[in-house]
């Protein structure tokens, strides 16, 4: 298994409102996705899209949200995870276990932000970075997870 193209960079922030306003106004990126809130994943999130991928802009939902152990650590926000497209969630999860990798949560992929399958990989693994796997979404059929 190979990783494929980065699909985000994402960054955490107590406001996502307030982050979109600031890379539209430091960066020129205006192309931006309303805020959604995603209960399930306690999170609340926006979009950004640059010319070669976007940048996820996350804010927490409640205390319960993973997001929020983070702000406590980083008040002022930063980059959380750095998220890679793989051709098969599955088949990369199973990767991940056979070389070693600790899968965050229960190991079985769930439905994220985009809409597709997801994994996490611990940053104990990755020299503190910590990686999201998402299922391309042109080769998702909207089956599993």
């Amino acid at each position: 298994m190979k990783i494929g193209r980065l699909n985000h960079v994402g960054v955490a922030t107590p406001d996502v409102e307030a982050a979109a306003k600031r890379y539209a106004d430091l960066y020129g990126a205006s192309d931006a996705t309303p805020a959604k809130a995603f209960p399930q994943l306690g999170v609340k999130v926006i979009f950004v899209s640059v010319p070669n991928m976007q940048i996820e802009l996350i804010e927490p939902l409640g205390e319960a949200s993973p997001i929020h152990k983070f702000l406590d650590k980083n008040p002022k926000g930063g980059q959380h995870h750095m998220c890679f497209e793989v051709p098969d969630i599955i088949a990369a999860r199973d990767a991940m276990v056979e070389r070693g990798a600790t899968v965050l949560g229960t190991g079985e992929p769930y439905i994220g932000a985009h809409g597709v399958p997801v994994i996490f990989v611990h940053p104990k693994n990755t020299g503190g970075v910590l990686i999201e796997l998402m299922q391309d979404p042109a080769l998702y059929d909207g089956e599993g997870a």
